[in-house]
This record gives structure tokens, C-alpha cells and sequence, in this order.
């Protein structure tokens, strides 16, 4: 592509161009930050449910990474879309099964270990 500016790309609105570069910046650096952050939790748990939630968040890192370089013309409108919404949905996998590896929750653990009453 070349395409450099997003104020060249025909289906960005050169007004609403640094809005929705700084939004994608934000997002950008949000995510990093919560990926580092679900690096560490993973490095001291090592758990399989932290490794899901940590490769969710590392999706999300690229997701924005890509939502940029569609802004400034290096990602095809095409590939954007495949990327970002074939992550939506490995990212909605991922969530729903590190809520499923969770296990009971543990109020059904609990009426588990209480007697009932007719062993009074």
C-alpha cells in the first residue's frame, strides 16, 4: 500500500482521523499495559486459566496494533477484518473457556460438604 497518511485513506473522514488514532492509541497502550500485567499474574501462578486470560489479552494487543496499521494504510481493509473479527471470536473462546476450566462455583462446593438436616 501507499498510503503513509490517514488523511489520504477514501474511507477515513480527515476530520475524525486523530480521533480515531488517538482512541486506537489508547487501546494500544491499554492493552500492552494489561498484558504485562497478565505476564506477571501468569509467571506467579502458572495456572491454564491464566495463561487463557493472558493470550486473550496479547490478542487484544494485536488487534489494536492492526486497527493502526489499517489507519495508516499498511494493513488492507480486507486482512483487518479477517484479523479483527476472527480474534473476536478466539477471544470469546478463550473467555468462555477459561470460565468453563473454573470449575463449580463454591457455594455448590460448600452445600456439598454442609450435613443436611435429617442428619440432626
Amino acid at each position: 500500500m501507499e498510503h503513509t497518511s490517514p488523511l489520504d485513506i477514501p474511507w477515513l473522514d480527515p476530520q475524525l482521523a486523530p480521533v480515531l488514532i488517538v482512541v486506537i492509541v489508547l487501546a494500544a497502550v491499554g492493552t500492552t499495559i494489561l498484558f504485562c500485567c497478565g505476564l506477571v499474574a501468569y509467571s506467579r501462578r502458572r495456572s491454564p486459566r491464566y495463561l487463557l486470560i493472558t493470550a486473550v489479552l496479547g490478542l487484544l494487543v494485536v488487534r489494536s496494533v492492526v486497527g493502526l496499521g489499517t489507519v495508516f494504510g499498511v494493513v488492507p481493509m480486507t486482512v483487518h477484518h479477517l484479523v479483527e473479527h476472527g480474534f473476536d471470536f478466539a477471544i470469546a473462546v478463550l473467555v468462555l473457556y477459561a470460565v468453563y476450566r473454573s470449575g463449580p462455583m463454591a457455594d455448590t462446593e460448600t452445600n456439598r460438604e454442609r450435613p443436611s438436616k435429617s442428619d440432626d
